[in-house]
């Protein structure tokens, strides 16, 4: 899971804008911020870098905070 639509919303950022950035289809990155497909690790990297976020920001942790 990613948190790639939570990360766009709160810089005020279209996915048409990110898809243009990323080189991918407006579809593409749609799928990414509906969760219903994950990027690669490298198009994660490149993601973060274009939203200027540590790629931490966009994965949802596995793990329970306690």
């Amino acid at each position: 899971m990613n948190r790639i639509k939570e990360v766009l919303e709160q810089k005020g950022i279209k996915q048409i804008w990110l898809a243009e950035k990323l080189e991918k289809s407006y579809n593409m990155v749609n799928s990414y911020a509906q969760n219903r497909r994950q990027p690669s690790l490298e198009d994660l990297y490149k993601i973060a870098e274009i939203l200027d976020v540590d790629v931490k920001e966009l994965i949802i942790s596995n793990k329970e905070n306690n």
